[in-house]
């Protein structure tokens, strides 16, 4: 990025606005892939969370807080400069959740799921992936309708619905 900057700088200088302007849309389509890049990051681990809980019937303290934590940085990822607009809108999660994030989440839940009983083949034919990618709507969803201080208890109403989510919740063994 530094060079595209002292390009950028050149361009300025020596009047060619166009290549100035070339050199901003490169800049700005590449900030937008970074951000994208760490919202798919998130999801992932955010989708590896809920197959462990899916397939395991229980929720750890510690797979709801990688949920919850994935939850609040896509919120503050997602959000565009203007705080208008976001980088992937509400009706937008299903398809990438389905074409790029689940197949990679599965491969890794595999390691962990169970201590690794289940390959990654085993495990896809195990997981109910309708189930998962509605889990994870639903979550997304809230980062559009609820502000930061409301998050936590939304998430938690959800995670109350999951399996071993009352007794996450009660902290019953």
């Amino acid at each position: 990025m530094t060079q595209e900057l002292l390009n950028l700088r050149t361009s300025i200088l020596e009047g060619r606005y166009g290549d100035a302007l070339a050199i901003v849309e490169e800049l700005e389509g590449m900030s937008k892939q970074a951000i994208l890049r760490n919202i798919q990051s998130y999801l992932i681990i955010m989708v590896i969370h809920l197959i462990k809980n899916q397939v395991e019937q229980k929720l750890t303290g510690s797979w709801a807080n990688s949920i919850r934590h994935g939850i609040r940085e896509i919120k503050k990822l997602n959000l565009k400069d203007n705080k208008k607009s976001y980088y992937i809108n509400p009706d937008e999660w299903s398809n990438l959740i389905e074409s790029e994030i689940i197949d990679d989440a599965i491969a890794e839940a595999s390691e962990e799921v169970l201590n690794g009983a289940y390959s990654q083949f085993q495990l896809a034919e195990l997981v109910n992936r309708p189930q998962i990618i509605q889990t994870a709507i639903t979550l997304l969803n809230l980062t559009y309708s609820q502000t930061p201080k409301e998050l936590p208890t939304a998430i938690a109403n959800i995670f109350m619905q999951l399996p071993g989510g009352k007794e996450w919740m009660e902290r019953q063994k």
